[in-house]
């Protein structure tokens, strides 16, 4: 009886500490949210202001628009197969899946770079216009959350390296890292579909 008490002790104090963890992520992810409505909202008053330089329309290309869109949803993918295999305790599977979405990850970041320095080369900095200026603002944030994720992905790896076990507290930030990564593909969509695609028409 005293084991089973000390038991359920050991247990409700576990949750009591993972609870505020899992509070505070979901606190991070709405003021993310406040955050990119915020700069949506001033590219939505900034894009029609040109200043004389480039329009989306003469700056965006959909053929790499589209890859990068494939990268991200794919490693999105990539991700939920990870999360499949955490539930089931195959910690192997679980690094290879990390170390999957963690190169398609790292591919977006390279296009949407070399991106930027293209457009950057061609005159078309932040610095060009207001449109550009929010342009900038609004894609490159998320950029920073996507490399921001994929160092997150490379500590995970690092910690599952050498165990044969997922306990719960790992499970946890595989899940709240699964719940970030997600958040970033939906932003994205919003990114391709209302910066991008819009600004060609």
């Amino acid at each position: 009886m005293a084991h089973d008490t000390t038991t359920a002790d050991a247990h409700a104090e576990h949750e009591h500490h993972e609870l505020p963890t899992v509070f505070g992520f979901w606190v991070y992810l709405m003021t993310d949210c406040i955050i990119f409505g915020s700069l949506f909202a001033v590219f939505a008053v900034l894009h029609n202001q040109f200043d004389g330089g480039p329009t989306g329309k003469e700056l965006f290309e959909i053929s790499g628009l589209a890859l990068e869109t494939a990268l991200l949803l794919i490693s999105s993918i990539t991700y939920g197969f990870g999360m499949i295999a955490a539930h089931k305790g195959e910690v192997k599977s679980v690094m290879m899946w990390l170390a999957v979405t963690f190169f398609l990850g790292l591919g977006f970041v390279f296009l949407e770079v070399k991106e930027f320095a293209h457009m950057i080369a061609e005159g078309a900095g932040p610095d060009r216009s207001a449109f550009l200026s929010a342009f900038f603002t609004l894609v490159s944030t998320h950029g920073l959350h996507v490399s921001c994720g994929l160092i997150w992905i490379v500590t995970l790896i690092v910690q599952l390296a050498g165990t044969t076990a997922i306990p719960e507290r790992m499970m946890n930030k595989l899940t709240m890292l699964s719940l970030f990564w997600h958040f970033l593909d939906i932003v994205w969509i919003c990114v391709f579909t209302y910066v991008y695609l819009a600004s060609m028409i």
